[in-house]
């Protein structure tokens, strides 16, 4: 029961605001001094899990792809995409919406930072949206579930953070990544073409001026491409590790920033500081939720929950399916990254327990954080989409047009439930 309440203060604490780090050490810390039989010395093997978290060779490639997306996003590589697609399919109902989840796909795979893709395209893609006369809701909607994509295509930082959190190969779970995600993408596209189909007003077609030539989109395509097909494929082939990948992606991304012309000391400066701001707000949530892991197992915390489900539950599709409610309701509430150090390392000795493949519920898990970044009041995308469009489209229009996506999302959750070999395909 002291194991519970410590779940329930550091969630409670994680509601109010306070910075996450902080919410893990300083609970994990409460609770030594607070219980005599735990104490300080309950500490003693945390130098020891940080010295592991700092020379962890997986890990080592969160900052490098980090940094990676951040150049990218200042190359100017998505005004490019955008203003070629959106001509390459502007002849069609819903063809402008259907561009900004091809080259949201494309940024993911390219960059796999969310809050870079939702801003770029709120900028670029939303206007060129609403004056086409686009429903205030598809447009923010598509744009803000599309800038979402990095969560699980591939290189994805959250999959690079379960990899480690679960202990699976950042390799498989890029590879088993893949068909998830392009089946994420064929429901949005598929979800647009009907809607545009029955409301043709909300979604009209471009006129015959706007559109352009496969060879000048392909130009535009080529680049990111290649750089996608680099990374991903030297992981894929065992060429690379992940995080020899990620460092052969940075150099690409300077070479794709030089050629764009937007290469300079000023955008080199940006990312690096970003980079650095971004790795180590990750890294010190990462070491207070290891204090945080030391004194909840060693109250009996991670014992209780694997009880709970082998015994007292005893069933493997429940145990999934409260996972996964569990993972979905939390993400209304908390992001990602806490819930990955707070709430899977939990999981993970259940997971075991009934011999679930962990490749294939990491897939799950990705997937239902991915709407996390969508589901309102504390969804992130959605400020970044609000922040960017600013008296565009309001916040309840925004909300109204993220709904579809998100059933989109849970019922990609069920489709990868029903069809396990998705996730083994390329593995």
């Amino acid at each position: 029961m002291i194991a519970l309440a410590m779940f329930v203060i550091a969630l409670a604490l994680l509601l109010s605001g306070i910075p996450v780090a902080f919410v893990f050490g300083g609970v994990a810390l409460l609770f030594a001094l607070l219980i005599p039989e735990l104490g300080l010395q309950v500490f003693s093997l945390l130098p020891f899990r940080i010295y592991g978290i700092m020379g962890n060779t997986t890990l080592m490639a969160v900052p490098l792809f980090i940094a990676m997306g951040l150049i990218l996003e200042k190359s100017k590589m998505a005004e490019k995409l955008l203003e070629t697609m959106s001509g390459l399919f502007g002849g069609l109902r819903g063809g402008l919406a259907v561009s900004v989840v091809l080259v949201g796909t494309i940024l993911a795979a390219s960059t796999g930072i969310v809050s870079a893709s939702v801003v770029m395209m709120s900028i670029i893609a939303l206007p060129l949206m609403l004056q086409a006369g686009y429903n205030k809701g598809l447009a923010s909607g598509t744009v803000a579930a599309s800038g979402t994509l990095g969560q699980i295509i591939p290189p994805s930082i959250i999959l690079i953070i379960l990899g480690d959190v679960m202990n699976v190969s950042v390799g498989e779970l890029f590879m088993g990544a893949v068909l998830p995600g392009l089946v994420l993408v064929g429901l949005y596209i598929v979800y647009i073409l009907v809607y545009a189909a029955l409301k043709p007003e909300a979604a009209p077609a471009a006129s015959q001026g706007e559109r352009v030539g496969i060879f000048k989109a392909l130009a535009a395509i080529a680049p990111p491409l290649l750089l996608m097909v680099a990374v991903l494929g030297s992981i894929f082939a065992g060429i690379a590790s992940p995080t020899e990948s990620a460092a052969f992606g940075v150099v690409g991304a300077l070479l794709l920033s030089a050629f764009n012309g937007t290469f300079g000391r000023s955008m080199v400066s940006y990312a690096l500081l970003e980079t650095v701001k971004l790795s180590g707000m990750i890294f010190m949530i990462l070491i207070g939720a290891t204090a945080f892991s030391l004194v909840f197992n060693e109250l009996g915390g991670s014992d209780l929950v694997l009880e709970f489900f082998s015994h007292d539950i005893g069933n493997v599709w429940v145990f999934i399916g409260v996972a996964m409610l569990a993972i979905f309701i939390l993400g209304f509430f908390i992001d990602f990254i806490e819930i990955s150090f707070i709430v899977v390392p939990i999981l993970v000795p259940v997971m075991h327990a009934f011999g679930i493949d962990p490749v294939w519920f990491a897939i799950l898990i990705a997937l239902n954080l991915q709407a996390s970044f969508l589901t309102p009041p504390f969804g992130l995308a959605l400020f970044f989409l609000k922040g960017a469009a600013g008296t565009m489209v309001t916040t309840l229009q925004i909300y109204r047009g993220i709904i579809p996506f998100i059933l989109l999302q849970l019922l990609a959750i069920v489709i990868v439930i029903l069809f396990p070999d998705l996730v083994f395909a390329f593995i």
